[in-house]
């Protein structure tokens, strides 16, 4: 165990998060900064998606009502309503970048992508305005090729070297990476590429997503090689692997799927897992747990903030203590309307918290 007992950290960024909208926003965006972060990169995926920029303005202003003191860093819904026009637009807005799925990744409703080439002007707009491409690098899943939840961000790479070899001055993130092999082709990319780690899979593999369903999301936990291969990246202190959280709050009733009858047919457990209200505590506890505590800052706040150009604000720092112990995760989180939310680790001691 480290000799430290504190750490200040210089205004922790979170440059992938799911807030969602009505009641469950009112319950999860006060838990963003309660979790230890300031700046928030929000992902679009709303009922209906968030494609213009009048769209993520709006979307800003109701998340501005409900925090004040957070930075939300908007994005916009990579579709066929987005031309080059949208992105200059937006850019001019301050939208920060554009979110593409592949298919339907964690709670995102909507059309995947199958062909990039149709996207290659908006692709060159945002090359031209600075925006970033953040890509959930999965391709489809298809019996009939052998392509499955466990392979699909494997398969993906091929479409992430020839977009990085088009678009040489775009800035793009594949998102929440799961796998050695991204890993790897991620620091063989040039600068311009970069990648976010979640907290839970720096913990989880696929052995524990099998039994427990408040630990399965999308991309899926894979194999320990992989988990290795996560932690050695932030380990190393590349810059190019920072925070991105995936956070992903599903109703206690959805990710429970409620039992099957004559007449209502089983439900799907929803695919998400959410790790904000304990955010930065969770990851310093797992960078310890790895011999990567030294990493903290570089991870949780100064790589993903140079690669945006989004600087840290004086006067936001967070300060971490070690935990006394005794304290544990909450196991429900409730709000209004009855939503329910359920956190990772949910009745686990963890080994920071917030001072």
């Amino acid at each position: 165990m480290s000799s430290i007992d504190e750490i200040v950290l210089p205004s922790p960024a979170d440059f992938h998060v799911h807030v969602r909208q009505g009641a469950m926003s009112r319950l999860v965006c006060p838990a963003v900064a309660q979790g230890g972060i300031h700046t928030a990169y929000v992902m679009p995926n709303l009922v209906p998606p968030i494609t213009s920029t009048e769209a993520a303005l709006s979307y800003r202003d109701t998340l501005r009502s409900i925090s004040p003191d957070t930075e939300w860093l908007m994005t916009l819904y990579l579709g066929p309503a987005i031309t080059p026009d949208e992105i200059r637009k937006a850019a001019v807005a301050g939208i920060s970048g554009e979110s593409e799925s592949t298919r339907v990744p964690a709670g995102v409703l909507g059309s995947g992508i199958e062909d990039y080439g149709v996207y290659y002007p908006v692709f060159k707009a945002m090359e031209e305005v600075g925006m970033v491409l953040n890509l959930h690098g999965e391709v489809p899943s298809d019996a009939s090729k052998n392509i499955s939840v466990l392979n699909a961000e494997k398969l993906f790479l091929t479409h992430l070297r020839k977009l990085a070899a088009d678009f040489p001055k775009l800035r793009i993130v594949l998102e929440h990476a799961t796998t050695a092999e991204a890993i790897e082709c991620v620091s063989s990319l040039p600068s311009n590429v970069a990648c976010t780690i979640t907290a839970h899979h720096l913990y989880l593999t696929i052995d524990d997503v099998a039994p427990q369903p408040f630990h399965f999301c999308k991309p899926i936990a894979k194999e320990p090689r992989d988990r290795s291969a996560l932690q050695s990246a932030i380990a190393s202190g590349n810059p190019k692997f920072f925070l991105g959280s995936d956070s992903a709050p599903h109703p206690l009733a959805s990710k429970i799927p409620s039992i099957a009858s004559a007449e209502v047919p089983p439900s799907p457990c929803a695919a998400g897992v959410y790790t904000s209200p304990i955010l930065v505590p969770l990851v310093a506890t797992l960078l310890e747990s790895f011999g990567a505590l030294d990493k903290l800052e570089g991870f949780v706040s100064a790589h993903g903030r140079r690669f945006y150009g989004v600087p840290a604000k004086e006067g936001k720092e967070v300060r971490l203590r070690r935990s006394k112990g005794g304290d544990k995760v909450t196991s429900v989180m409730k709000g209004e309307e009855g939503v329910e939310i359920v956190p990772f680790w949910a009745g686990k001691e963890l080994g920071w918290e917030i001072a």
